[in-house]
């Protein structure tokens, strides 16, 4: 070969090879900054309306795995006050509900079979099938002493951003997917910095709030060997009766093991 053909390979060679070279320079910046631009890219992207849902119900006692708390149910209403103690068992959408307390409630149990809810009490012949959305005690529905599991009973929709209380929200509105579901429409404020739900605001089929609730999350749990925030308090207000309320206390939240059997609604006749 002469020496022009020699130069002409060597220059087709050269040409080949530094396109290659700039790019991976280019990929590749000194310190990293390419995967810290990368990473903060990813960290602001917000969470979907059902991430949201889904961490939000984790702390309220929507967990595959067995669980169980117990609550204390008390209402206050011009200068009445009335309260009842319950033991909630809870495995995956499952989930019973008896009275300890007091005398003349002891033994009245709620089942929730999915969507699906029973009532029985000593002196029934057999259970009777009850709405989520009838009312317990002052402001607390059926559905409100169980687990929460508003992703799976709501489409979701991130709205908005506001404060609660100081602290940064996601705003969703939710809609009922069915008709048993406790409520026909929730607009719910979500942290951004925990996905615990702090407020929600209860609504008729044609959207106006009859009733609202407040959160707090004092409780911890032992799951998988970490502690996790659990709810500690609904405090529940009628919308249209001032200083009406209803506050539902949980206490002793802890990992269990159910049984299947304890959910089958032909054992609640003992």
């Amino acid at each position: 070969m002469g020496k022009i053909g020699r130069y002409s390979s060597m220059i087709l060679v050269v040409a080949t090879v530094l396109p290659s070279s700039f790019a991976l320079a280019k990929g590749k910046p000194k310190g990293g900054k390419a995967k810290e631009v990368e990473s903060a890219e990813v960290s602001a992207v917000a969470p979907t309306a059902e991430q949201l849902l889904k961490d939000a119900d984790r702390a309220r006692g929507a967990l595959e795995d067995g669980i169980s708390w117990e609550i204390d149910v008390e209402t206050f209403d011009e200068g009445n006050q009335n309260k009842v103690h319950y033991i909630v068992k809870v495995k995956g959408v499952d989930a019973l509900a008896e009275a300890l307390a007091p005398a003349r409630n002891k033994g009245e149990m709620m089942l929730f079979n999915d969507r699906n809810l029973w009532f029985f009490k000593p002196g029934l012949k057999k259970p009777v099938a009850i709405s989520a959305r009838q009312k317990l005690m002052g402001q607390a529905a059926n559905g409100d002493i169980a687990s929460t599991n508003y992703y799976r009973d709501y489409e979701g929709k991130v709205v908005g951003e506001e404060n609660i209380d100081g602290v940064p929200c996601f705003k969703l509105e939710l809609k009922a997917k069915a008709k048993n579901v406790t409520y026909d429409g929730i607009r719910y404020w979500i942290s951004k910095s925990n996905h615990f739900g702090l407020k929600a605001e209860f609504l008729t089929v044609s959207g106006e709030m009859f009733k609202s609730a407040v959160f707090k999350y004092d409780n911890k749990i032992n799951l998988e060997g970490k502690q996790a925030a659990f709810v500690s308090q609904m405090d529940i207000n009628d919308t249209l009766k001032a200083g009406s309320h209803t506050v539902i206390s949980y206490t002793s939240p802890r990992a269990d093991r159910h049984p299947d059997s304890l959910f089958n609604i032909n054992n609640l006749v003992r």
